[in-house]
């Protein structure tokens, strides 16, 4: 699987197409990333696979897998999208998309850009909604 990092990751290269991690606004990268690129090289291909190779990959960095659904017509030349947040900075969080392509065979990973705008917007008010959701006890 081709990787979407940059070669130097303290160097910022020119921007990628399709909002791809080499084009984020910081010219570094955060560690959440790295792991979560590395936790899908091994990825071996099938719709049916996506999720679990992708909820795995979210978990082994420290990540949340938030939901998925099919990509047809929210990013062209995909077949599904997994929305993922992941720690940043400091204490916040960043989202992420995780797509398989249309011959099930490779996990890109996306940044949020003006193509995936609207589901970025339904993704914050998704987190928002579950922040404000009371904790169940853990008995129940």
């Amino acid at each position: 699987m081709e990787t979407m990092l940059p070669q130097d990751i303290a160097t910022k290269s020119p921007p990628a197409p399709g909002g791809s991690l080499a084009d984020a606004a910081d010219p570094t990268l955060p560690f959440a990333l790295l792991d979560l690129e590395l936790s899908l090289e091994g990825f071996a291909g099938g719709e049916a696979a996506f999720c679990e190779a992708v909820r795995a990959a979210a978990s082994a960095a420290h990540g949340e897998f938030l939901f998925d659904l099919p990509a047809t017509g929210l990013i062209a030349d995909c077949r599904r999208i997994a929305v993922l947040r992941i720690p940043d900075v400091g204490e916040t969080q960043r989202i992420i998309f995780a797509v398989l392509d249309q011959n099930d065979a490779e996990i890109r990973l996306l940044q949020p850009d003006e193509e995936t705008e609207p589901l970025l917007h339904f993704t914050e008010a998704f987190v928002d909604l579950l922040e404000r959701l009371p904790e169940t006890p853990s008995d129940a």
